[in-house]
């Protein structure tokens, strides 16, 4: 796996709000000489280094051309849920493509998109009043961000406020890739060399993120109080009139390394965002449809958002899908005035991704897989804790459910990052996978250059055996790299 940026070289700005500099930029973005693969049309990651070529899978694990099987300890980017290989999967994209692969939803629409919408919001018996009333579905996550964005947009312009033009986000928060997604994101490798053509009118306040950022003084009632003085300094800073959304992941995907919001931040940020009316953007892209424990991850907030991002989990890795579900309030708004969604994509609502989805979500709540990852990710945070807490290098394990982050760092008592011309933390993620385990990197994780993490994230139908496995050759791979370490860093000093 290859680094296409140089992290190492970024000049650190823990103030950083999108205004790296030109020579920034430059420094960031090394030109190397580079030969393309032979042998290769395709536009890799990568011109540098070819990509292991997959030729099957099923269930947990998947097998390469080389003839080696890799068991799945990340679904990719936590995004595969029910396995590799699923026939109820396959049978329902057949049967809908047996019917008709597409149809143009200006005037057109598919059952699958419809029962879809419907699965997704339904509120079970007992379940979380959610207030979600309508769904959007696109092809990835970038696009929900962008489509959340303009809706959001929308909402003030029919409701008589359209000097409203700011997006609040948090520092290492990542969003998506699209110019719209990236510009509320804050994943400077990924935005430095596109500082000059991001949205304007994108602010930042600093990540929950109590493992670095709250103070040793600190209790957690207090660094929440805290952070939400940051905001509403923000907000104030910005007018809060002026201000559309504030966007949070309610669980901190790769950038951070699944890291939950101390107890109580969300409520008060709903509080604020009430008092000033301004929308709260919810993204759970990487981190709903149940891999937290709880099928929407702000259920473990106790709060109901504005809108809210789906993706990856979303289709299982059965078809690029993407999605937006609104509240009511946000509709009602919309139906009141001009009664149409100003924003539209030739594949929306597509027949064919709609119905993988609608296959995965089904057998998702048949099973009753999100009580399952509840129980399992008990187990799983045991294990870690079992197996890695006392290593050397591993400062902290976080996360819910099927959403696991392991962050090494060099001091376990300053909390102080390992150099990241190291690259530790991509190391063990390639040490793991010449074992037979993937799992997902994480590099920049406290501040967009420092921090090292590696991500756990297994499909929800995993085994007993394979989840104990993961952890096992987890260790096995940090192990081999510990020892490298330590005489790394006694050559530097």
């Amino acid at each position: 796996m290859a680094t296409v940026f140089n992290n190492t070289s970024l000049v650190r700005d823990d103030s950083f709000e999108g205004s790296l500099s030109t020579k920034d930029i430059q420094i960031a973005v090394q030109e190397v000489k580079v030969q393309d693969m032979p042998n290769s049309a395709l536009m890799h990651r990568s011109l540098r280094e070819q990509p292991y070529n997959v030729v099957s899978g099923h269930g947990s694990y998947f097998k390469l051309q080389d003839g080696r099987e890799i068991l799945d300890g990340c679904g990719g980017a936590a995004v595969t849920l029910i396995g590799h290989g699923n026939a109820e999967v396959k049978a329902a994209i057949i049967e809908q493509l047996d019917k008709i692969s597409y149809v143009f939803t200006s005037s057109l629409i598919t059952s699958s998109a419809e029962e879809l919408a419907k699965c997704i919001l339904e509120i079970p018996p007992g379940g979380f009043q959610h207030g979600l009333e309508k769904a959007y579905f696109c092809g990835s996550g970038s696009e929900a961000t962008d489509a959340a964005m303009k809706f959001c947009t929308q909402y003030f312009f029919e409701k008589g406020e359209p000097q409203r033009k700011y997006f609040v986000s948090r520092r290492q928060a990542y969003h998506g890739s699209t110019v719209g997604s990236m510009s509320v994101s804050s994943y400077l490798a990924r935005k430095v060399p596109y500082e000059d053509i991001v949205l304007p009118n994108t602010s930042f306040v600093s990540p929950a993120y109590a493992y670095q950022y709250q103070l040793p003084t600190e209790t957690e009632d207090e660094y929440v109080r805290r952070l939400i003085e940051e905001l509403d300094a923000k907000f104030q800073e910005l007018g809060p009139q002026n201000i559309i959304s504030f966007i949070a992941e309610p669980v901190g995907g790769a950038t951070t390394g699944c890291v939950p919001a101390p107890k109580g931040y969300f409520l008060a940020v709903r509080k604020l965002c009430d008092k000033y009316g301004i929308l709260l953007h919810l993204d759970e892209i990487m981190c709903g449809m149940g891999r937290t424990g709880t099928y929407f991850a702000f259920e473990h907030e106790g709060i109901t958002p504005d809108i809210v991002t789906i993706g990856k989990g979303l289709g299982g890795g059965y078809a690029p899908i993407g999605g937006i579900l609104v509240s009511k309030k946000c509709i009602d708004i919309i139906r009141q005035g001009t009664g149409a969604i100003n924003h539209t994509h030739t594949y929306q609502n597509h027949p064919v991704m709609c119905a993988a989805a609608l296959a995965v979500q089904k057998i998702v709540k048949r099973d009753e897989l999100v009580i399952r990852v509840k129980e399992m990710g008990i187990l799983l945070h045991q294990l870690l804790v079992e197996t890695l807490q006392n290593c050397k290098y591993v400062g902290d394990i976080r996360g819910r459910g099927f959403f696991w982050g392991v962050e090494f760092v060099a001091d376990k008592q300053s909390k102080a990052s390992l150099p990241p011309s190291l690259g530790f933390g991509m190391r063990v993620v390639k040490r793991a996978f010449e074992l037979g385990l993937a799992v997902y990197p994480g590099a920049g994780t406290v501040d967009g250059v420092r921090g090292d993490n590696v991500l756990i994230a297994p499909p929800y139908t995993i085994s007993d055996t394979d989840l104990r496995k993961i952890v096992r050759l987890l260790r096995e791979a940090y192990d081999s790299e510990e020892t490298k370490l330590d005489l790394s860093l006694r050559v530097t000093g």
